[in-house]
């Protein structure tokens, strides 16, 4: 099996974007309590990982039947490297506090595509 880094360069070499992005799978742990007094300093740190260009996307996301689950998120991480973005993960207050836990993991982009339309007056963005 190759390595992250050849396979990476072997996905460009046949046409790939191959642009890799780190995804944060964060859970609640045992103290909601804690989720929510925390949840303040967690919404500063990412607008203020947003404004740096480092958070890319972060939201809620659902079980299998497309409920909302209880508190888990994906957050998706621009960053120089694995060890830059655990460290971003790491600062995140819900982690460091120990009112989350989070799992990091490489993702390398291949392929799709992406269209927005951003009404400013409206206030709307709209993904496709």
């Amino acid at each position: 099996m190759p390595s992250w880094t050849e396979y990476a360069a072997e996905a460009r070499a046949r046409g790939a974007l191959a642009h890799e992005l780190y995804m944060v799978l964060s859970t609640p742990g045992g103290d909601p309590a804690k989720v929510k007094e925390t949840l303040p300093a967690h919404l500063a740190y990412q607008a203020e990982l947003e404004a740096r260009g480092a958070l890319f996307l972060a939201g809620p996301v659902s079980d299998e039947t497309g409920e909302l689950m209880k508190g888990i998120g994906l957050i998706i991480y621009r960053a120089a490297s694995i060890d830059d973005a655990r460290a971003l993960a790491e600062a995140d207050p819900m982690h460091a506090n120990g009112a989350r836990s989070f799992v990091l993991r490489r993702w390398l982009i291949n392929e799709g595509s992406l269209t927005f339309s951003v009404a400013l007056s409206a206030q709307n963005v709209r993904f496709d």
